[in-house]
């Protein structure tokens, strides 16, 4: 944005303010429209861009729109799956608008190449199972040993169940979110995946009526022996039962997840930190919790996207084909 596109008004009233500092400051709030992860995430895309244009002896900014083409199908030769090639189109767009370029994303010779990617390269997604409640059952069994590991992994899996939780968001949690209360738990969601500005939410965790699947006991006790009062709720577990003072890692969560699947008796390969997440929406729907009160714990926004969830956990629910013959 410069001062040359900012036409002025005789007909508005003097201002204090002089217009060169209140167009920096639109250019400010222009950049901050995207959460600082998803800046950091596109200057990385870009620096990767810079870095192969240089080895191409090509020019990376401003860009062409052919040599942004060659190379989106060069990172589609190199493996990269689609969302990851079109996430580097969006750095790409994001760092040439950022800089005053109306740089044209949806260019012709782009378009088509994206389009062949897509069509020649989409696979048919194999996402991980949703946790059943039997399998919990049988995952948090494995954890009655009661060291600090077993009681950290059994609050993992709980609260992470219970609370529909991302894996981003589990790690993310600190003692100040919590309320312990007369119903549960309250949950303060400091921003969610699709929270871009912030707002938060809130989940509540109530007691479960079998003890041994209660997230607020689990989470409780957990706290208590690790003796954590302030900071990260979930952190790491020395060998000598020493207990980090830095918050788990979301890669974490799935290797929590895949350990206590492996000692139940299940396959670790079909499993991961989502598998949580996607199990309590199946096990919710399943037993008759509504649409609108699933999401307000697992924090969709979008129904149709809410439903394919639950509809892929499920497909042999209530299964047409079952039990015809």
């Amino acid at each position: 944005m410069s001062s040359s596109i900012v036409k002025r008004s005789p007909a508005l009233p003097s201002v204090s303010t002089p217009i060169e500092d209140l167009i920096a400051r639109a250019q400010a709030y222009a950049v901050d429209a995207r959460a600082p992860a998803t800046r950091k995430a596109y200057l990385s895309d870009f620096e990767t861009f810079t870095g192969w244009c240089a080895l191409q002896n090509l020019i990376a900014f401003p860009a062409t729109p052919g040599t942004v083409a060659v190379y989106l199908a060069a990172m589609a030769d190199g493996g990269k799956a689609p969302p990851t090639i079109e996430r580097a189109l969006a750095a790409i767009a994001y760092v040439h608008r950022q800089r005053g370029y109306e740089w044209p994303r949806a260019h012709a010779a782009i378009a088509r190449v994206m389009h062949g990617i897509r069509r020649t390269t989409t696979k048919s997604p194999h996402p991980k199972s949703a946790i059943t409640e039997a399998e919990l059952l049988r995952m948090v069994a494995t954890t009655a040993a009661g060291t600090l590991t077993d009681l950290r992994d059994r609050a993992v899996l709980l609260v992470g169940f219970f609370g529909a939780f991302r894996r981003a968001e589990l790690v993310a949690l600190n003692v100040d979110d919590l309320s312990f209360v007369r119903e549960g738990l309250r949950i303060r969601v400091r921003r969610a995946k699709n929270d871009q500005l912030g707002a938060g939410a809130e989940k509540g965790l109530p007691f479960t009526a079998a003890p041994e699947l209660c997230p607020v006991r689990a989470l409780r006790a957990w706290l208590d022996a690790a003796g954590i009062t302030e900071g990260p709720l979930f952190r790491s577990v020395g060998a000598r039962g020493n207990v980090g003072a830095s918050a788990l890692s979301d890669r974490s969560v799935a290797l929590v997840v895949q350990r206590a699947a492996k000692r139940a008796g299940m396959d670790p390969k079909l499993v991961a930190g989502h598998s949580l997440r996607s199990g309590f929406a199946t096990t919710a729907a399943a037993k008759g919790k509504g649409l609108d009160a699933i999401m307000r714990q697992t924090l969709h926004r979008s129904e149709k996207v809410a439903r394919a969830y639950i509809r892929h956990a499920s497909v042999f629910t209530d299964n047409a084909a079952s039990g015809i013959f």
